[in-house]
């Protein structure tokens, strides 16, 4: 399978949390990949460059996302098949992007996200994990999720071996 890595709007490609979920996936025999983002700011462009990247792709894809890298990634997979989604803080209902609806395929999607969370209210992951009846972590921590990494990490492990 194949492990596609969005990072969110300040971060980049192969930062501290990409970095560590990305060898957990390798361990699991998963490919990876982590898309550059960086030079776009605008999400729904970040989205076109993610389904470019899913077209190239024949085998199955399992989306991560980060942040703003979150809502790119749910987003794209409302487009193009994926095995399943993994989200950590996930930019959902946000001012200015321009979904504010999502639907929700067949496919497990996972949210962590920090109830500390600083940047994006984890009042709008449990919205999106109510309509859509995915599965959601509220975990102690912030936007970033640095200082609970062992607990993500946990989950991520978790969520890979249903593949």
């Amino acid at each position: 399978m194949q492990v596609i890595f969005s990072h969110g709007k300040e971060s980049g490609p192969w930062g501290s949390k990409i970095t560590t979920l990305a060898k957990i996936a390798q361990h699991h025999g998963h490919q990876v990949d982590s898309l550059d983002y960086s030079a776009i700011a605008n999400p729904d462009a970040r989205v076109e460059k993610l389904i470019g990247r899913l077209a190239e792709v024949t085998e199955p894809v399992l989306l991560v996302g980060s942040s703003m890298g979150g809502y790119v990634s749910l987003v794209a997979c409302e487009r193009h098949p994926c095995a399943g989604v993994f989200l950590l803080a996930p930019a959902l209902f946000m001012p200015g992007y321009d979904k504010q609806s999502y639907s929700s395929g067949k496919q497990p999607i996972c949210i962590v996200h920090g109830k500390e969370d600083e940047v994006i209210p984890y009042q709008h992951s449990e919205k999106y994990a109510a309509q859509s009846g995915c599965e959601l972590h509220l975990i102690t921590g912030d936007h970033r999720l640095n200082s609970s990494m062992d607990q993500v990490t946990r989950l991520f492990t978790d969520f890979l071996k249903r593949f």
